[in-house]
C-alpha cells in the first residue's frame, strides 16, 4: 500500500496553483522528474484554464505533452573590429559551491533539527570569532539558574520573543536546547550614556528566530543586558586579483514579461561586444557575469499574471533567456542563480534550474547555481542570493527600507543568516540550515527588490543589482521606484566598482 509520499509532495508544491485529485497515487508519479512535472503543471494552469483541479486524466495528458521548443536561432556574435577584450586572454578560474537541499516530510521534528543546526552553527561563529565580549560564554542557558544574583554571564540563543514591558523596558527571551532566558534591556533615560542608548537602539532591531549573544548580570529571574553581540563578519581585507578583470552583476531579468526592457538589454549585449565607446574599457575587462535570480517572469507566480506576459509558455521564456545570453562573448562566463519567479520550488534554499529548460543549449560558458550559492572567481568569493527574505527584514527591522536595499542586506550579513525570520519566507527544513553564512564573502550580491544599492561593510562589498524590468503596477501601488538596466561592474584588481547605465543612448 502506497504512503503517497510523492502525491503529498506534489500537492504541497502546487499549493495555490492546483488541487491534486484524490485519484492520483504514487504509482502515477513513479519514475518521473518531479521538478519537471511541477513545471509543466504550472505552465498548464498558467494558460487560463477554467478549472484548478489536477485530475488523473489531466496529469496523464500533461505528462504526454510534446516538449515544444522553437528552433534555436544560430546567433552570430559580431564584434566591433577595434574591440580588444583583455578578458579573452585571461584563463577562467572559478569554483561553484551549491547549497545542500535535503527534502524532508516537514514534520515538527524536522523543524526542530533545522533550527538547532542554525543555533549550533551561529553560536560557534560567535564563540570562535574575534569578539572578546563573547569570551566565557555559558553554553547551556539552563545552567544560569545555578548562578547567584549579580554574576556576569554571556549567553547565546535564538530570539523566541521580543516585547516592550509596562515600564518601557525591552524584554527579549532567548532559547537554546536546554531552556529559555529572559533578558531585559533597560529603557534609556536622560542620564543614560551613549553606550546605553546605542545598546537600546541595537536591541530594538532584534528579530524573531535570529541567534545572538548577550552579556549581562543576573538579577532574579532576569539577565540585565550590558552588551548585545551579533555573530557578524570580522574586519577583513577585501580580496583583489593580479589579473585586471571585471565582474558584472545582474538580477531580476524577467524575460517573458511585457515589461522586460528589451531595448536596454540589447544595448547591454552590444556593449559587451564592443559596439559602444561608452565605458568600453570596462567591457573589455569583463570576464564574469553573476545573475542572482528571477531569470524569467515565470507562469502562475501571482494572480492574473498571464495578462502581463509577452511569452506565456515557461519553456519559451527560458529559450528566449538562453538565446539572449548566447549573444554574450564566449570567453565571458555566466553564473545563473534561481529566484522566486523561476521554475523551481518556492521554498528556500532553491535548487539549480532543472535540465529540461536548457537541454538544447550546450554553452560551455553558462553555469547553473543554486539559490543561495557561493561562486569563487579568480579567488574572489561571492555569495549570491536572490533576496526574497529582504521583504521580511525590511518590515521587521527599524530603519530598513525598499529604497536602500543595501541596508537590509547589511543586517543579514551581521546576523550571518540569509533568512532569519521564519514564516514570511518559506524554507525547506532539513538537518542542515544552508541559509547560514558560514563563509565570509568578499562580495555579497542580491536582487529581488528591483532597486540598485551598494555599500561596504568590514571588507565585504554589498551589491544589489536592480532589475531589467520596468515599473510594475504592483510597484506603482506600493510606491516602489525600480532602477532598471543599471549594471554594477566590479574591477577586481583595483577594487573599484562602476555602474553602467543602459537607459540612455550612447555611442
Amino acid at each position: 500500500m502506497s504512503n503517497n509520499n510523492l502525491v503529498t509532495e506534489l500537492a504541497g508544491r502546487l499549493g495555490g496553483i492546483a488541487i491534486v485529485s484524490s485519484d492520483i497515487t504514487d504509482d502515477d508519479l513513479k519514475g518521473i522528474d518531479i521538478e519537471s512535472i511541477i513545471a509543466r503543471i504550472r505552465n498548464h494552469f498558467g494558460r487560463g484554464e477554467a478549472t484548478a483541479i489536477l485530475t488523473k486524466e489531466l496529469l496523464g495528458e500533461i505528462m504526454k505533452e510534446k516538449e515544444e521548443y522553437p528552433e534555436q536561432n544560430k546567433v552570430e556574435v559580431v564584434r566591433s573590429s577595434d574591440f580588444k577584450p583583455v578578458a579573452k586572454d585571461i584563463k577562467e578560474d572559478f569554483a561553484i559551491r551549491n547549497v545542500d537541499i535535503e527534502k524532508t516530510a516537514g514534520r515538527v521534528s524536522d523543524f526542530a533539527v533545522f533550527f538547532n543546526d542554525r543555533l549550533k552553527k551561529i553560536k560557534a561563529i560567535i564563540s570562535e570569532g574575534q569578539n572578546s565580549r563573547a569570551s566565557g560564554m555559558v553554553y547551556n542557558i539552563e545552567n544560569i539558574k545555578k548562578y547567584a544574583g549579580g554574576r556576569e554571564v554571556v549567553i547565546a540563543g535564538m530570539v523566541y520573543e521580543k516585547r516592550v514591558t509596562q515600564n518601557g523596558n525591552l524584554l527579549v527571551k532567548l532559547e537554546d536546547e536546554t531552556g529559555i532566558a529572559t533578558v531585559i534591556f533597560n529603557k534609556p533615560s536622560k542620564e543614560s550614556s551613549n553606550i546605553d542608548n546605542e545598546l537600546w537602539s541595537t536591541a530594538n532591531k532584534t528579530i524573531n528566530d535570529e541567534v545572538i549573544a548577550v552579556r549581562g548580570k543576573i538579577s532574579g529571574p532576569w539577565v540585565i543586558a550590558r552588551a548585545l553581540i551579533y555573530p557578524d563578519v570580522p574586519v577583513h581585507q577585501h580580496k583583489k586579483t593580479e589579473d585586471d578583470i571585471a565582474i558584472a552583476f545582474m538580477s531580476d531579468v524577467h524575460v517573458g514579461s511585457k515589461l522586460f526592457v528589451q531595448k536596454q538589454f540589447d544595448r547591454f549585449l552590444e556593449w559587451m561586444n564592443g559596439k559602444h565607446e561608452y565605458m568600453r574599457g570596462l567591457a573589455e575587462k569583463t570576464k564574469y557575469i553573476v545573475v542572482s535570480g528571477d531569470l524569467v517572469d515565470g507562469i502562475g507566480v501571482y494572480p492574473n499574471q498571464e495578462k502581463e506576459l509577452a511569452i506565456d509558455d515557461i519553456y519559451k521564456q527560458y529559450t528566449e533567456l538562453f538565446n539572449l545570453f548566447s549573444k554574450i562573448p564566449e570567453y565571458v562566463h555566466i553564473f545563473l542563480l534561481t529566484g522566486n519567479h523561476d521554475a523551481v520550488q518556492r521554498a528556500e534554499p532553491q535548487p539549480r534550474l532543472p535540465g529540461e529548460f536548457y537541454k538544447d543549449f550546450k554553452l560551455s560558458n553558462i553555469h547553473l547555481v543554486s539559490n543561495p550559492g557561493y561562486v569563487t572567481l579568480n579567488g574572489v568569493r561571492i555569495l549570491g542570493y536572490h533576496g526574497t527574505s529582504l521583504d521580511s527584514v525590511i518590515q521587521g527591522i527599524p530603519g530598513c527600507s525598499y529604497s536602500k536595499p543595501e541596508g537590509a542586506m547589511l543586517e543579514l550579513l551581521k546576523r550571518r543568516h540569509l533568512s532569519p525570520i521564519y514564516g514570511d519566507n518559506p524554507i525547506v527544513p532539513s538537518k542542515n540550515d544552508s541559509m547560514v553564512i558560514d563563509k565570509v564573502p568578499d562580495i555579497m550580491h542580491m536582487g529581488h527588490l528591483h532597486k540598485n544599492g551598494y555599500t561596504e561593510y568590514h571588507g565585504t562589498l554589498i551589491i544589489n543589482s536592480g532589475t531589467w524590468q520596468a515599473r510594475t503596477g504592483f510597484q506603482v501601488r506600493m510606491g516602489h521606484i525600480p532602477t532598471p538596466a543599471m549594471l554594477p561592474v566590479h574591477e577586481t584588481r583595483h577594487g573599484v566598482m562602476s555602474v553602467v547605465d543602459f537607459n540612455n543612448e550612447f555611442n
